[in-house]
């Protein structure tokens, strides 16, 4: 727990206005012993750093791990032998700061299991807290009609807003999230601190000029968890486990927009539209005051930063560095710039087996939101539900998801995780063999969907449709990051980023569409059943992309500059 709290955003606060006396780091504690690796080749180190003494259990330098001891040149002669050292860089005479040995607690990957879903946890509640933003608001789209004398489709344009306000801050934020001296818990908690704080004025808002901008504003403060939740959890957990924390993510990104027309109806029908943005306000800022107690660091390149700037501090020397310093200082602020910001749009556009699913994953997140518009028509105003009863028909679309959870998870294990543990190199294309099955039944849950949604048949129905289309996308969501996760570990922040911005604009699109679609094309005995097939018809079509790059991939990704 002190660690939990040492490196969350108001442990670092306290940290550095105690003037680093509080919430020690173990290079600044009195018992810490300096590896030998930072002493060899600097006699100018004062003597009581250089023979700081050991108290309690703490490790000496005779303790480190055998893998690391051996690489130690025992020399007491400062010259330029900096260059025999194998963790100093030959061409620039660094000394590249790396874990304590493989048992680093520092290491995110050595954290204790219940640390590990602990963070999972947190970054799943931070993941709901704003997706349901999206959703949450569209109960109370009538009643903003009638206050503000606007069409239905200008009514629905701040849920669209806010969609692609999200879509596009990862191209931001997610790459600055890599940047050693950043970080990824400063971003997440400054960022949904701003989101909280523009909840006020947008639950108080007078027109819908000053709520279309402060929902695209909140929708873009509000993006780092949407793309970079995943780097979180490729941080923490290793490639074999990776599968299991990358679904448990999911879920909360499900759970958000699928509970959030319940939470939003409830309001809406008993105190009025206004109180759908109080909720939200009231959910994210409790999981800003959470978060930023208890949300730790989790990026390898910023720890290991601030574990060379306390080792240069130690030591007084200066060429002592991170990784990641050493590769800044190699570039300009121009090619920086370039390399973090327009690296998401270059691995979207220039890598077929991230475009293609990009694509597709997009698709599928349309159809989830167009039935933000299509559920009010079958349960509203077929069914005759009031607006709870009609959010209450979300919660199939969570059961569904949960159960393919379960389903995912248990072969996963057996296809993949066993198979990794056991020494066997596993391609990543074989997740795509749940893409492929996950793309086989959604087509089947949106035609269920379609030709059910009438009066004569049970409401349970196109609940069962909509709630087996969300067990494939599920299924194609997890083969998807697993896939990125596997073919382009080292970027992954930058690689959700870009598919955060294809699913984003998609899904902003199709909600001002959807209603006139349903409503034009009919038929009338089945309101939404053309317009539901005209995009089942479309996911059969899209069948082919898994299929295809289970075949080509291992291909396309020998070709690539980015897949690792």
């Amino acid at each position: 727990m002190f660690r939990i709290l040492r490196d969350s955003f108001w442990g670092q606060i306290v940290y550095h206005a105690s003037g680093k006396k509080l919430f020690q780091n173990p290079e600044e504690r009195p018992d810490f012993v300096l590896p030998e690796k930072y002493i060899l080749n600097h006699s100018s180190l004062a003597g009581d750093t250089i023979n700081r003494k050991p108290s309690g259990n703490s490790r000496t330098s005779t303790d480190l791990p055998e893998d690391l001891s051996s690489d130690i040149e025992k020399t007491g002669n400062e010259s330029s032998e900096d260059t025999n050292n194998e963790n100093a860089d030959p061409s620039s005479g660094y000394i590249i700061v790396d874990w304590y040995g493989p048992d680093d607690p520092e290491n995110p990957h050595n954290w204790p299991i219940m640390k590990k879903v602990f963070l999972g946890a947190q970054i799943g509640f931070l993941t709901f807290s704003i997706y349901v933003g999206s959703s949450i608001y569209t109960p109370g789209i009538l009643e903003i009609m009638e206050d503000f004398k606007i069409s239905q489709v200008m009514a629905i344009l701040p849920l669209s807003l806010f969609v692609v306000g999200y879509g596009i801050g990862p191209m931001i934020f997610s790459p600055l999230s890599e940047h050693p001296k950043v970080g990824r818990t400063y971003i997440y908690i400054v960022t949904l601190f701003i989101f909280v704080i523009l909840q006020i004025p947008t639950a108080l808002s007078k027109n819908i000029g000053s709520l279309l901008a402060l929902r695209f504003l909140a929708g873009f403060v509000a993006s780092p968890a949407l793309a970079t939740g995943g780097a979180s959890m490729g941080d923490v957990f290793s490639y074999s486990t990776l599968p299991i924390g990358l679904a448990a993510w999911s879920i909360s990104a499900v759970c958000g927009p699928a509970l959030g027309p319940l939470i939003g109806g409830a309001f809406a029908q008993t105190i009025g539209w206004r109180w759908t943005i109080w909720a939200l306000a009231c959910i994210s800022g409790g999981a800003c005051a959470f978060l930023s107690l208890f949300l730790p660091e989790t990026s390898t390149a910023t720890i290991l930063y601030r574990r060379a700037v306390r080792l240069r501090k130690l030591t007084g020397n200066q060429n002592i560095r991170s990784e990641g310093e050493v590769s800044l200082n190699s570039m300009t602020v121009k090619e920086v710039a370039v390399e973090t910001l327009w690296r998401p749009f270059e691995i979207t556009l220039t890598e077929p087996v991230v475009f293609f699913l990009n694509s597709y994953i997009a698709l599928l997140y349309a159809c989830m939101y167009t039935w933000f518009e299509a559920f009010p028509i079958v349960f509203n105003e077929v069914h005759h539900f009031n607006l709870v009863e009609s959010g209450l028909a979300y919660i199939g679309i969570i059961v569904c998801c949960i159960i393919a959870c379960g389903f995912y998870l248990y072969f996963v294990r057996i296809i993949w995780v066993k198979k990794l543990e056991a020494g066997i190199n596993m391609p990543p294309e074989i997740h795509l063999v749940f893409g492929i099955a996950g793309s086989i039944i959604v087509p089947v849950g949106i035609f269920l969907f379609a030709w059910t949604s009438k009066e004569s048949v049970h409401w349970i129905a196109p609940i069962i449709g909509s709630g087996i289309f969300v067990a494939g996308a599920f299924l194609v969501f997890q083969a998807t990051f697993n896939y990125f996760g596997g073919s382009f570990f080292r970027y992954l922040a930058s690689v959700f980023a870009g598919n955060g911005l294809f699913r984003a604009s998609f899904a902003a699109a199709f909600p001002l569409f959807a209603t006139p679609m349903y409503k034009n094309l009919g038929p009338t005995e089945f309101p939404v059943g053309y317009g539901c097939t005209i995009i089942g018809c479309i996911c059969v079509a899209m069948i082919s992309i898994p299929i295809t790059l289970r075949i080509f991939g291992p291909k396309l990704r020998a070709r690539s500059r980015y897949a690792n």
